[in-house]
């Protein structure tokens, strides 16, 4: 697992509006789960919140990037993933600050 890897969302259910998750943890920590952001249709996010919510491109589909309901997910839920285009990775950095209030 690497962080900025796009995973496919382990949720079956969830999968119509929210087809991926992000893994957006440091690398270092060893631990038995990983931090996710999920990434949603846009019609998914009614009123993305233009700071935290920033839009992204994965594998040619538009994305809204759902910071706010980041969450863990065990490493044994996750498949394998593929890396997000650096293009995005600031904009979810700053997303990722301005959730936290260290911008």
């Amino acid at each position: 697992m690497a962080r900025f890897d796009v995973h496919p969302n382990p949720f079956a259910a969830d999968r119509h509006h929210t087809p991926f998750v992000l893994d957006v943890q440091n690398d270092h920590l060893g631990l038995g789960t990983r931090m996710v952001i999920p990434l949603r249709t846009p019609e998914a996010l009614s009123k993305p919140a233009r700071q935290i919510n920033p839009r992204i491109e994965f594998l040619g589909s538009p994305l809204v990037v759902d910071t706010a309901s980041m969450a863990p997910v065990p490493l044994s839920m996750l498949k394998q993933g593929a890396p997000l285009a650096s293009t995005w990775r600031a904009d979810i950095q700053d997303a990722i600050d301005a959730l936290f209030g260290s911008y």
